[in-house]
């Protein structure tokens, strides 16, 4: 039985890509001596200067150092074997990182979404101003979730288990503030009890956190894991709609994230076990078909459809839907052996290097729309520190992987 040449040549184009785009990033100067310095625009490669506003190197993004301890943390686990020098380095860079933001989280018993040069906390308005930040009692946003699984991840492969308990500890007062209905998710505003009650019942927190568990399990802690079987449950009641198959951001209201939905199927798969409930993975996998179907729209997959007609609501394409379907379709694909899931994998390849990735340097263009790449943030402006893409083709890679040597050990 022969495996198919694209999961061999898909593998050697991920492994690639991946130590491109890492070794661009340690090769940059990093801010204040330890944050990774991602800050260049995305369609121009200008680097970001003092005169850029909330762009600038004088703002920090908690979201982007936790995703960027993370991606690490991870990949250097992954490059051991690959290449011993590039992991020694992102061991290098990790150790420097972990330090700040585990100093950061025991000051303030949070991470926060933007620091000003001097660390302390601030927020950019919807003006782009930047706004001093007043923490709110109890509050929790997405910047606690980046950091806290950053931290995790650099615990286990660092080695650095002094704080490890204190990072379990905060991992999971996270999950209790989603469920207990205190997590903010606009952090362009101060946080408060107010914006929490009168925010929209979006899955979003459920689907950024059920990542977690698959890290969890990945770092000896599978035990703090079982929350995701309560939100893969909570979402798929509350939020699928069963005509369209898509995931709804919003319980009774049209508007649909596809991305978001591919995300959450991703997760999901990574957390279960291989014997999980046939029918829940069949269900994940009609979510990502029929989201990539829904939502792909030219240069990639547009920001927000109708759940009702199908219409596109937002045409903007981010890169990053594109390597979580990768990733998502992979996991299918491995699971079910669905060609209609290995078509959608080779799709989201196709689209993302033959349009996104510039090859040189290892990176990809944030937004595309109809006529080409536009100067859109999707989140922050600091570029992508290989979690979105890099630890989503990490996952295929290892995918390929199974599948190949599963074909050479029956043939």
């Amino acid at each position: 039985m022969t495996p198919d040449p694209f999961l061999r040549d898909a593998r050697r184009t991920y492994a690639d890509a991946n130590a491109g785009t890492l070794r661009w990033m340690l090769a940059r100067p990093p801010l204040g001596g330890s944050f990774l310095n991602t800050k260049v625009h995305s369609v121009t490669l200008a680097d970001y200067t003092s005169a850029d506003g909330s762009r600038s190197p004088d703002c920090t993004y908690g979201w982007i150092q936790g995703r960027g301890l993370e991606s690490l943390a991870t990949h250097a686990n992954f490059f051991d074997a690959e290449d011993a020098a590039l992991a020694a380095s992102l061991d290098a860079a990790a150790g420097k990182l972990h330090t700040v933001l585990d100093q950061l989280q025991a000051r303030d018993g949070h991470a926060y979404f933007c620091y000003d040069r001097n660390l302390a906390t601030v927020y950019p308005d919807a003006s782009g101003a930047i706004q001093p930040h007043h923490p709110a009692p109890g509050i929790y946003s997405y910047a606690d979730i980046f950091v806290a699984k950053g931290l995790l991840a650099a615990d286990h492969r660092l080695g650095r288990t002094e704080h490890q308990q204190r990072h379990l500890d905060f991992f999971d007062t996270v999950v209790a503030a989603i469920e207990d209905s205190r997590f903010q998710i606009n952090e362009r505003v101060p946080l408060s009890h107010a914006e929490v009650a009168r925010q929209p019942d979006d899955f979003g927190p459920r689907m950024i956190l059920l990542a977690g568990g698959g890290l969890l399990r990945r770092t000896g802690h599978a035990d703090h894991a079982a929350y995701c079987d309560r939100f893969i449950a909570h979402v798929l009641e509350r939020h699928l709609d069963a005509r369209s198959g898509l995931l709804r951001n919003v319980p009774g209201l049209d508007p649909c994230n596809v991305g978001h939905g591919i995300e959450f199927v991703g997760f999901a798969l990574d957390h279960l076990p291989q014997d999980a409930d046939a029918a829940l993975v069949r269900t994940l996998e009609n979510i990502l078909i029929a989201s990539f179907r829904a939502g792909y729209a030219g240069p990639g997959i547009a920001l927000s459809i109708s759940a009702d007609t199908g219409q596109v609501l937002n045409p903007l394409c981010p890169w990053w839907s594109l390597p979580e379907t990768i990733r998502s379709a992979a996991l299918c694909y491995a699971r079910t052996g669905n060609p209609e899931a290995l078509a959608v994998w080779k799709e989201a390849h196709g689209a993302f290097f033959t349009r996104y990735w510039r090859g040189e340097p290892a990176l990809a263009y944030q937004t595309m729309n109809q006529d080409g790449p536009i100067d859109f943030v999707p989140a922050t402006p600091d570029l992508d520190p290989g979690y979105h893409t890099g630890l989503s083709l990490l996952a295929a890679i290892e995918v390929a992987d199974a599948l190949v040597a599963n074909d050479k050990i029956r043939s």
